[in-house]
C-alpha cells in the first residue's frame, strides 16, 4: 500500500471522505423534497458558469458556483413566484447552463485544457486549498443542520405543514438550496457534471432500503458514501481506471446488494 505515502492519494483520500460527509447531508434532504432533479439542473448549469469563466480568463470554479447558486435560486423562484410547475423550471435551467456553456467554450480561443477533469471528474487533482474548502463548506452545514434541525426535517417532509405551523419554510427552501447549489461546485472535481447527480442519490437510495425517520437516513447514507469513496479511490488505482466511475459503480452495486438482502 506504498500509494497511502503520496501526498496526491492522501489529499484525495481525504477531500473524498470530507466531501462524502456533506453530500450525504444534502442529498438526504433532496431526496426527502424530491428534488433530485434540481441537482442535476444546478449541475448542468455549473457547465454554463464554467464556459464562461474560460471565455473570460477567470476561475472557471467561480463562475460555476454564481451559476449554480444563480441556476438554484431561479428555479426556487420560478415555482414559488411564477407558479412554474417544478419539472419545466428545472428544465430550463438545465437546457440554458448546457447551451451556454457550449456556446462560452466554442467562443473560447485556444484548447480547454481542464475541460474533461470538469466534466468527467479526477479527484487526483485536489489540492490543500481544495481541502479547506471542503472542510469549511462541510462546518458551515453541520452547523446550520445543528442549529435548525427540526425545522429542516419538517420544511423536508412536510412544507405545507411547516408552513401552517409558521415555520420559516422560504428561508429554510432557498439557503438548502444555495448550500446545494456550493455542494454540487466543490464536488465537480471529484466525480464530474457527468455523474455527480448519482453521488446525491445513490447513498440515500441505500439508507432508504433499510432506514425511515431523516435523522438514521442522515448517518446511514454518510456511511455508504465515505465507504463507496474511499473503496472506489482505491479500486480505480489498482485497475487504473477514473475514481469517479468506480465510486458510483460501487455505490450503485451497494444499492443492488442491499435490495436483494432486503
Amino acid at each position: 500500500m506504498d500509494i497511502l505515502y503520496y501526498p496526491f492519494f492522501q489529499r484525495a483520500l481525504a477531500g473524498v471522505v470530507i466531501i462524502s460527509i456533506a453530500i450525504a447531508v444534502i442529498g438526504t434532504y433532496i431526496m426527502s423534497r424530491r428534488l433530485v432533479f434540481i441537482s442535476g439542473g444546478i449541475t448542468h448549469a455549473c457547465f454554463g458558469g464554467l464556459g464562461f469563466g474560460y471565455w473570460l480568463g477567470v476561475s472557471p470554479i467561480a463562475m460555476a458556483a454564481v451559476a449554480a447558486i444563480l441556476g438554484s435560486v431561479g428555479v426556487e423562484w420560478l415555482t414559488t413566484k411564477q407558479r412554474l410547475r417544478s419539472d419545466s423550471a428545472i428544465a430550463v435551467v438545465w437546457a440554458l447552463g448546457m447551451a451556454l456553456g457550449i456556446l462560452f467554450i466554442f467562443m473560447t480561443s485556444g484548447y480547454v485544457p481542464e475541460l474533461n477533469s470538469f466534466l468527467f471528474g479526477n479527484v487526483l487533482t485536489v489540492s490543500n486549498t481544495d481541502l479547506w474548502l471542503f472542510a469549511g463548506f462541510t462546518l458551515i452545514l453541520g452547523a446550520f443542520f445543528l442549529v435548525g434541525f427540526r425545522t429542516i426535517v419538517a420544511v423536508a417532509f412536510d412544507p405545507d405543514f411547516a408552513k401552517v405551523n409558521r415555520l420559516p419554510v422560504k428561508i429554510v427552501n432557498y439557503v438548502m438550496t444555495v448550500l446545494m447549489a456550493v455542494a454540487i461546485v466543490l464536488t465537480i472535481r471529484l466525480v464530474g457534471i457527468m455523474l455527480l447527480m448519482s453521488l446525491l442519490t445513490l447513498p440515500q437510495m441505500v439508507a432508504e432500503v433499510w432506514c425511515r425517520r431523516f435523522s438514521s437516513l442522515v448517518w446511514v447514507s454518510m456511511a455508504v458514501a465515505v465507504i463507496g469513496g474511499i473503496g472506489g479511490l482505491f479500486v480505480s488505482y489498482f485497475i487504473g481506471v477514473p475514481a469517479s466511475a468506480t465510486i458510483v459503480l460501487l455505490l450503485a452495486l451497494f444499492y443492488i446488494v442491499a435490495r436483494l438482502i432486503k
